[in-house]
């Protein structure tokens, strides 16, 4: 049997580490328990797409042969922009596949039929700004800048994203993706990108999180009546 000493210091390090971890254990029951309970379609904000678009259909295109591109070409993807179309090469060029000309960037005007094309025609606009950074937090990070952004009326904050360079749709946000986007946060501990799920806090907080419950097991193990019984009754 366990000696009196040795329990006592199995119950005051259970005890501290749950009291030091309880509130880390409660962030990730709570977003474990939202992660499950949400739809992850509805979080992307599906539901406020345009359902209905569908791509416009071009003719007399010039010839890829026929691109001012000086580098020659890598990469070419057809865009619509406004209803008119464009050649993005090499993603960073963005040339008129009708005349040929190089067009740099879009216009507010050119976001907003961009935007009004992929959001649901339900929402109405509020603003439209040009933003050329992010921070490690924003919820546009890591994607293409500068970029519109479009915000909505709504009671959920909508606000679309627009890339300036090649008026390419990106994003939306609204309001239950930032709470998922924050509750991710507190679950892989990563306050400075929310997107590494290898952080050394998260690693100290596992190994802590599994010497509680062994230590929860052992106090059990050395203070249950009836596992004393049967170790008494044997000796």
């Amino acid at each position: 049997m366990i000696a009196r000493k040795t329990a006592t210091k199995i119950r005051k390090t259970h005890r501290y580490l749950g009291l030091f971890l309880g509130l880390q254990f409660l962030m990730w029951t709570i977003s474990g328990l939202y992660f499950s309970w949400t739809d992850i379609d509805e979080i992307h904000g599906d539901h406020f797409r345009n359902e209905n678009s569908e791509p416009l259909v071009f003719t007399d295109l010039i010839s890829p042969s026929e691109i001012p591109a000086t580098k020659g070409i890598a990469s070419l993807q057809l865009r619509e922009i406004a209803g008119k179309p464009y050649y993005w090469v090499n993603k960073s060029q963005l040339i008129d596949a009708k005349a040929g000309s190089i067009k740099s960037g879009i216009s507010k005007e050119e976001a907003l039929m961009v935007a009004k094309k992929n959001m649901s025609p339900k929402l109405k606009v509020m603003g439209i700004e040009r933003i050329t950074e992010t921070g490690n937090h924003h919820e546009y990070r890591g994607r293409a800048l500068p970029a519109y952004v479009i915000s909505y009326d709504s009671p959920e904050h909508i606000k679309a994203y627009v890339s300036v360079a090649d008026g390419s749709f990106q994003t939306l946000r609204h309001r239950n993706w930032r709470w998922f986007d924050f509750l991710w946060m507190t679950h892989t501990m990563d306050y400075k990108g929310r997107d590494n799920f290898n952080t050394v806090v998260l690693r100290a907080f596992s190994l802590l999180g599994l010497i509680t419950v062994l230590s929860g097991f052992t106090l059990w193990f050395t203070s249950s009546p009836s596992l004393r019984k049967r170790l008494k009754s044997k000796n």
